[in-house]
């Protein structure tokens, strides 16, 4: 039975670990800024 909760912890922990390497080991100075302007609004979609 402790086998099953050793096996069990070492999963918990190398999701979290994925998990944690998946949501911070981004570029060191953030996401590269979007420099396009926004797009134009659709004319069209006032009439519905």
């Amino acid at each position: 039975m402790s086998l099953l909760l050793l096996e069990a912890l070492g999963a918990l922990l190398l999701f979290v670990f994925i998990v944690w390497w998946t949501m911070f080991s981004g570029r060191k100075k953030g996401e590269l800024k979007d420099d396009s302007p926004p797009p134009a609004p659709d004319p069209e979609a006032d009439k519905k």
